[in-house]
């Protein structure tokens, strides 16, 4: 990322991949309970941007915020940490 730059970066898990050049992303967050002090495990699911259409389900990404390509698209593949088949 270049020097101020402001965009957010998430890691996430490819959930689907049945849509041209979109991806589903499920991005794991966890945080305390601010009152109970319990850990709480959140997912929220983006439609990311995959030109060349090269992820697959099982894919771990970082994906990185962008302009509006649609609706609900608002997110571009920075890069695959670890491919389907890796045990990483």
């Amino acid at each position: 990322m270049k020097a101020g730059s402001h965009k957010r970066t998430l890691v996430g898990v490819v959930v689907s991949d049945k849509a041209e050049k979109t991806v589903t992303v499920s991005v794991q967050r966890r945080y305390k309970h601010p009152l109970y002090k319990k850990m709480i495990t959140t997912r929220k699911k983006y439609l990311v941007h995959d030109e060349q259409n090269l992820c697959k389900i099982g894919d771990r990404v970082r994906i990185s915020e962008c302009a509006p390509l649609s609706k609900r698209k608002r997110w571009l593949i920075v890069e695959r940490i670890a491919l389907q088949g890796d045990g990483a």
